[in-house]
């Protein structure tokens, strides 16, 4: 008797064990990128300062939401920046109406020289390339008193 309690306690674990790890997770959303129509960047950096740089990109619609930055550095000095967004993917009526939303994200400067950014802008209609919004930032040096 013990051993038929212990053997049905086992399948009814195991039934809503593998029950629980069902694939489908019911994710009603997906992620893409957001078209960049300007940047905010000052004249000039100052070494080891922090600045909060001001981007605006399009909203394409009403669902879609803004996840946040993609910021990869390419080269010491080189950043390529993409705005992150969300899509919702249910069967939800989306008003169709182009936002331009300003976010922003902080950026510290570690290094000497000049710091190259690109803004993902979208795709070229004509051969569908990435375009980039391009903007060179010089670091210059504050004298200590």
């Amino acid at each position: 008797m013990m051993k038929k309690a212990i053997l049905l306690f086992m399948l009814i674990s195991s039934a809503l064990l593998f029950n629980g790890c069902s694939l489908d997770d019911g994710q009603n959303f997906h992620f893409t990128t957001l078209s960049v129509v300007d940047a905010n960047l000052p004249e000039f950096f100052e070494l080891n300062e922090t600045y909060s740089i001001e981007v605006t990109y399009e909203r394409p619609n009403d669902c879609t939401f803004f996840e946040g930055f993609d910021v990869t550095q390419t080269a010491q000095t080189d950043r390529d920046v993409v705005v992150i967004g969300s899509v919702l993917t249910e069967d939800t009526a989306c008003a169709q109406v182009i936002q331009e939303v300003t976010a922003t994200f902080e950026f510290v400067v570690l290094y000497s020289g000049e710091y190259n950014f690109r803004f993902y802008a979208g795709q070229s209609a004509s051969d569908n390339s990435s375009e980039f919004l391009e903007f060179t930032v010089p670091v210059v040096e504050v004298p200590t008193n």
